[in-house]
């Protein structure tokens, strides 16, 4: 009587769950779209803007060609891209909270910035992408060798050891970064803006979506090692060629935005945790909702940044920051109340 009373009410349940996944899957879809047009329209010029629409003299044209649409795909690639990163480091450390900016990839990152203006200035953008992914990669590597030491690996504490090998490799990029005289340019470098964003000088984000397409292909193996070394290496899976899959995915994600637009913290940690509690933890099913929300809120927070000093633009950092940080805390919070 029991079964017969439970499995009506189970069987109605899903059709239900996967209707609200559905809706809000549609939602971020269609708000991916409409804030995508509405990037092309928002800046100091004003040839090309809502109330004018695309002045037809060549200028506005030219503009919006050079311009504000590789601004705008810049900001859908790169917000995939960092929420996908963060999703694959996820997996490969079994914790919620850690993501590049987390772990001190990003900081590793900036130190391979800070060894191209010392040894090389005038280095090909594409070089530069590959010794900063080298970095980020080493990065990946040393993060993962520390945790493996850590005895306790408490839920906060692994992010905490991460920002504390972070804030001891990015104070020795500003150390050598000051007594260089290198610390206005590293810190024009790595500030996160897409102000100067255009045509010739974002190509490198399809470097970051392609390593999505590498993370789809190899999303049933993430999710596989997400549930531990013992369980992956019993199902006959290939335990470290699939981490360093992961960790060069990460890395590459991480250099082609460091080197585009540099730094934007905590995009990586609160879009995954978001798509968690609406669809669970499987990758290959959350993968596109990462990277759709992701890019959301990329073009969302730069939309904000270009309108709230109009004409100037608070840097996209500030404002990823900001939001980021307050989800994080949010993240925080609820997982603690739950706890208790």
């Amino acid at each position: 009587m029991a079964a017969d009373t439970a499995s009506p009410s189970t069987s109605t349940l899903a059709p239900a769950r996967r209707t609200r996944r559905t809706a809000v899957g549609v939602l971020i879809g269609v708000l991916l779209v409409a804030l995508s047009v509405l990037s092309l329209f928002i800046g100091a010029s004003h040839d090309v803007s809502l109330d004018g629409g695309v002045n037809t003299d060549g200028h506005g044209v030219f503009l919006l060609l050079t311009s504000r649409v590789p601004r705008t795909i810049a900001l859908v690639l790169v917000g995939a891209s960092l929420g996908i990163a963060g999703l694959i480091m996820q997996m490969l450390v079994r914790n919620k909270f850690v993501e590049p900016s987390t772990t001190g990839v990003t900081e590793f990152g900036s130190l391979g910035m800070l060894a191209i203006l010392v040894f090389w200035p005038g280095m090909p953008v594409m070089l530069q992408m590959l010794v900063v992914a080298v970095f980020a990669l080493f990065g990946t590597w040393v993060f993962l060798r520390v945790i493996r030491q850590v005895p306790v690996r408490h839920l906060v504490l692994v992010p905490l050891v991460g920002i504390m090998l972070g804030g001891v490799v990015g104070a020795i990029t500003t150390f050598f970064a000051y007594n260089l005289d290198l610390l206005q340019s590293l810190g024009q470098w790595a500030q996160g803006s897409f102000a100067s964003v255009m045509t010739g000088r974002y190509e490198l984000v399809w470097f970051a979506a392609a390593m999505v397409v590498v993370a789809w292909f190899a999303a049933d193996r993430f999710s596989v090692i997400g549930m531990g070394e013992e369980f992956a290496t019993n199902l006959g899976l290939d335990y470290r060629r699939v981490v360093a899959i992961g960790m060069v995915v990460t890395a590459v994600i991480t250099a082609a935005v460091l080197v585009t637009a540099g730094m934007l913290p905590f995009l990586g940690l609160v879009v995954p945790n978001v798509v968690s509690l609406i669809i669970g933890d499987n990758v290959r099913r959350s993968i596109p909702w990462v990277a759709g929300l992701g890019a959301v809120f990329v073009v969302a927070c730069d939309i904000l940044a270009r309108t709230l000093r109009h004409p100037y633009e608070i840097p996209l950092s500030v404002i990823v920051g900001v939001i980021g940080a307050a989800l994080f805390l949010w993240l925080l919070l609820r997982r603690r109340s739950r706890a208790h």
